[in-house]
């Protein structure tokens, strides 16, 4: 048995991992889910850090989209052995959420984020299907638009100090069919990083549409730390 920990990204909640989840769990590992409260790193930070903090074993940390940045932050704490990125940032040192999405290849597809309203973001409802969730659901994929997760600006903003991938072993999934991260940003990070990639074609919300690519790439991360 192995401890994993898995944090969402932004405009969703930890729910959207009960199909990884589940298959994690039935492989016989111990799982928990962030429930991050996307209003600033700082905050996801230490929310992760209370969980990290419950074990009595080491885990992977693993992190969707936003949450990327959440586990470089907090991936050096003394419970992670490994990371896995799902569709994710990676942010270096010096680096934000913000930073990264203005270095996306120009004419490429850019998520639909709506101007800030009180502090805090949402993707446009008609273009998240599209954006978000291409390959999930149509139903399922309007009642993500509709449920959607306020995204305070500051998280996105705030910068990195030390990142974990630069001393934890670390893995990245590629999502081919991203309309939120394109694949050639994610390419990018993987392999500045120097991490272990695979790709995968799905959407961004890989983990509901795809959840055995992304738990047989967790099991490798456990493997590679056993």
């Amino acid at each position: 048995m192995s401890n994993v920990v898995l944090v969402h990204g932004g405009f969703v909640d930890g729910s959207g991992w009960e199909p990884v989840y589940q298959l994690l769990r039935r492989a016989g590992h111990d799982v928990s889910i962030v429930q991050n409260p996307t209003i600033s790193l700082t905050g996801d930070v230490a929310a992760t850090k209370m969980v990290l903090d419950r074990l009595t074993d080491p885990a992977v940390l693993v992190g969707h989209s936003y949450g990327g940045a959440v586990i470089t932050e907090s991936g050096t704490h003394r419970n992670v052995a490994a990371l896995v990125y799902i569709s994710a940032f990676v942010p270096d040192r010096g680096e934000s959420v913000n930073t990264l999405i203005a270095g996306f290849p120009s004419g490429g597809p850019l998520p639909p984020i709506l101007p800030p309203q009180d502090g805090f973001l949402l993707l446009d409802k008609e273009k998240f299907g599209a954006s978000f969730a291409g390959d999930v659901d149509q139903d399922l994929a309007a009642f993500m638009a509709d449920a959607q997760v306020p995204w305070g600006v500051e998280a996105p903003a705030e910068t990195i100090t030390e990142p974990a991938w630069r001393s934890k072993p670390s893995f990245y999934l590629v999502t081919t069919e991203d309309r939120m991260i394109p694949p050639d940003a994610q390419r990018f990070m993987a392999t500045r990083a120097s991490v272990t990639a695979v790709e995968a074609a799905a959407s961004h919300s890989v983990y509901i549409s795809r959840p055995e690519a992304v738990a047989a790439l967790i099991e490798t991360a456990i493997k590679t730390i056993s």
